[in-house]
């Protein structure tokens, strides 16, 4: 029984591959970014509610991909707020711009953002948000000491990144700890305001500016 269960899951993961496969370029992108069954470890809503996002707040999505978070974050924003889908991958971007525009997302701005720093808006944001993301920026300290620039006064910047407990992550080095982050972002100039523990594959935190 066990055996034919094994086969049985190597059997659907195979066709999901070949399905993704001939979709295209774009969609085996974005199912890289979203993985199989995510929302049933990435618990979307219960991150949202956690963040805290008042109607009319404007929020950067730092390594927007296909829009897995941006779409919630701009139903939490309103139509009086505003998101930033923001990548470096042009096809993601232009993904995510298609999307909102069909959709009717109006308050969805994507911006093609350059390695070393997210582009955003002189007016500013309320909320830095990535996911997944940290461990693919260089020099993470420099990266978010010069990002603190577009927070507003009172933002905040929420970070949520894969823990390292499964070996695939271990494997490609996708991951980094709860210790690391909070070093590299006091480093930067923050302080940890909060650690939410109901992620299980992922590290959540949430830090302001230091107070002077």
């Amino acid at each position: 029984m066990p055996r034919i269960w094994f086969v049985k899951r190597q059997l659907r993961t195979s066709l999901i591959f070949v399905m993704v496969l001939t979709a295209g370029c774009g969609a085996l992108k974005r199912c890289a970014y979203e993985g199989i069954n995510r929302d049933a470890w990435q618990h979307p809503e219960q991150v949202i509610q956690s963040l805290g996002i008042q109607p009319g707040y404007h929020v950067a999505d730092i390594g927007s991909g296909g829009g897995y978070f941006t779409f919630r974050l701009a139903e939490a924003v309103g139509p009086a707020g505003k998101v930033y889908a923001v990548d470096v991958d042009f096809e993601m971007n232009e993904y995510v711009a298609a999307r909102a525009q069909e959709e009717g997302y109006e308050n969805i701005q994507v911006i093609l953002a350059e390695p070393n720093d997210p582009l955003l808006p002189e007016s500013g944001v309320d909320l830095i948000f990535t996911c997944n993301t940290y461990h693919h920026l260089a020099d993470r300290a420099n990266y978010f000491a010069r990002a603190g620039k577009y927070l507003r006064p009172g933002g905040r910047i929420a970070v949520i990144e894969f823990n390292g407990e499964g070996w695939l992550q271990q494997l490609g080095g996708h991951w980094t700890s709860s210790d690391t982050i909070q070093r590299e972002l006091k480093d930067a100039g923050y302080s940890l305001d909060r650690e939410f523990q109901f992620l299980p594959k992922q590290v959540f935190l949430i830090f302001s500016r230091h107070q002077t």
